[in-house]
C-alpha cells in the first residue's frame, strides 16, 4: 500500500472507532500530508511500514523551521497516532515516534472580554439588517451558552429545548451534552427565526439548521471569524479576538460570580476538568475573595 492508502484506512479509524472531529482528523491528515511532501521533495522513497526514526527528526527539524512549538507539538501528537495505528494493525510492530519528545509549550490562555466588551461588540451589531439580527443571536448564543464555533454553526432548531430551558449542544467526537439557556437568549433566537428565517428559501438538507447564511445554507466557521472580526474593528477593540473569546468569557464570568469548576466543566463539554482550569484563568482579585469568603480563619 502506498501513503495515501494508509492515510484513507487512518482517517476511517480516528473518525469511527475514535470519534475524533472532522477538525482534528483534518489537522492530523495535513500533517501526515506534509511528512510526504517532505519525502517527496527530499526524493526519499520509503514506505510508512518501513520509515525510521531518523527520517522523521529530518522531516520534524525541517519543519520546525515554518511552525511554532505548539504546531509542532500537534504534529509530533498525530505522526504517534498514525504510527501507533499501523502497529495495531499489524502494520507495522515498532512505533518510530517512541523516543522522539514534544517541546515543552506553555499554557496559553486566550483573551478575556469585559461585560462592558461583551455589551459593545452586540450592540455595533446593525440589527436593521435580516444579517444583523441573525448575528445579534449567534453572539448571544455563543456568549450565553459558552460555545464552540463548529457547535454554533451545526445548531439544529430539534435542538432546541426551550420549555425546559435547555438546548442540545454535539460536542468534539459527536459526544452530547445539554446546556441551559437563559430567557433573554431565547428571545433573540425566537425573534430571529419568525423574522428572519422564516421568510428565507431554505436548500433542501438544511430545512433544521438554525442559523442560515443568505443562500439558505449553514453557515461557515469561517464567517463566524469574520462577523465577530469586523465588530471588533467597528469598535475600535485592541484584541486579537475570536469566537473562542466569548465563550472564555462565559466560563471566566461564571467563575468569578460563584459558579463552581465541575458545573463549568459539564457545559463547556470538557472530558477533563484540566482542560476546564487552563482555559478558567482565575485573576488575583477572585482568588482573594474566595479566601475571605470561605477561609474558617479569615477574620
Amino acid at each position: 500500500m502506498n501513503w495515501n492508502t494508509y492515510i484513507k484506512s487512518f482517517q476511517s479509524y480516528l473518525k469511527i472507532e475514535r470519534g475524533l472531529s472532522i477538525n482534528t482528523v483534518a489537522n492530523y491528515t495535513f500533517d501526515l500530508e506534509r511528512l510526504c511532501s517532505f519525502l517527496l521533495v527530499n526524493e526519499i522513497a520509503i514506505a510508512p511500514e518501513k520509515i525510521n526514526e531518523e527520517t522523521i527528526e529530518q522531516f520534524l527539524y525541517s519543519v520546525s523551521k515554518e511552525v511554532n512549538a505548539r504546531s509542532k507539538t500537534r504534529i509530533i501528537s498525530g505522526l504517534k497516532s498514525f504510527f501507533s495505528y499501523l502497529i495495531f494493525e499489524d502494520y507495522r510492530t515498532d512505533n518510530p515516534m517512541q523516543l522522539i519528545e514534544a517541546p515543552r509549550v506553555g499554557r496559553k490562555l486566550p483573551d478575556t472580554l469585559s461585560l462592558k466588551d461583551i455589551d459593545n461588540l452586540i450592540g455595533a451589531i446593525d440589527v436593521s439588517t435580516n444579517e444583523g439580527e441573525r448575528n445579534r443571536a449567534i453572539l448571544e448564543t455563543l456568549y450565553g451558552c459558552g460555545l464552540r464555533v463548529s457547535e454554533i454553526t451545526t445548531l439544529k432548531i430539534s435542538d432546541l429545548f426551550f420549555e425546559e430551558g435547555f438546548i442540545k449542544i454535539t460536542g468534539k467526537g459527536n459526544k452530547q451534552r445539554f446546556v441551559p439557556i437563559a430567557g433573554a437568549t431565547q428571545k433573540y433566537i425566537e425573534f430571529y427565526k419568525s423574522t428572519i428565517r422564516n421568510h428565507m428559501t431554505i436548500v433542501k438538507g438544511f430545512e433544521d439548521t438554525l442559523f442560515l447564511n443568505r443562500r439558505g445554507k449553514q453557515l461557515s466557521r469561517a464567517m463566524i471569524f469574520t462577523i465577530i472580526k469586523t465588530l471588533a474593528v467597528k469598535i475600535n477593540l485592541q484584541k486579537n479576538i475570536s469566537p473562542h473569546t466569548l465563550r472564555h468569557s462565559f466560563a471566566t464570568h461564571l467563575l468569578e460570580n460563584g459558579a463552581d469548576l465541575r458545573s463549568i466543566q459539564m457545559m463547556l463539554g470538557h472530558e477533563s476538568i484540566t482542560t476546564t482550569e487552563i482555559y478558567v484563568h482565575l485573576d488575583r482579585k477572585h482568588l482573594t475573595h474566595i479566601v475571605n469568603s470561605f477561609h474558617p480563619r479569615k477574620h
